[in-house]
């Protein structure tokens, strides 16, 4: 069975950082790019950030641009997202995701998602 599990969630005050872990199991998670997504209560879904299958290509929301970084592990088959100067509207509930190939052809498979809280 597939399996995404996302960890590392929290509560931070504004200017803290966290680091949001993704453990991938029951597919061969080198052929996937991996993305995260967030939704604020009330809100839509929206992408964050999604970082191909060949580590290098990598793209972010205009929102988190030079405040969160993805990067990915494929020997521990785990995809990261550190976030840095978190402000009160990252607060949100986090979710990775993976899509074959590379960015922008729609994503295969969800986890559920980790809570993240940034108070002001």
């Amino acid at each position: 069975d597939v399996q995404l599990q996302a960890s590392g969630g929290g509560l931070v005050q504004a200017g803290g950082s966290l680091r949001l872990s993704c453990a991938a199991s029951g597919f061969t998670f080198d052929d996937y790019a991996v993305a995260w997504f967030r939704q604020a209560p009330g809100k839509e879904s929206e992408g964050v950030a999604c970082l191909g299958s060949s580590e290098g290509s990598s793209l972010y929301a205009d929102f988190v641009k030079g405040r969160f970084t993805i990067s990915r592990d494929n020997a521990k088959n785990t995809v990261y997202l550190q976030m840095n100067s978190l402000k009160p509207e990252d607060t949100a509930v986090y979710h990775c995701a993976v899509e074959f190939g590379k960015c922008g052809n729609g994503m295969d498979y969800w986890g559920k998602g980790t809570q993240v809280t940034v108070s002001s």
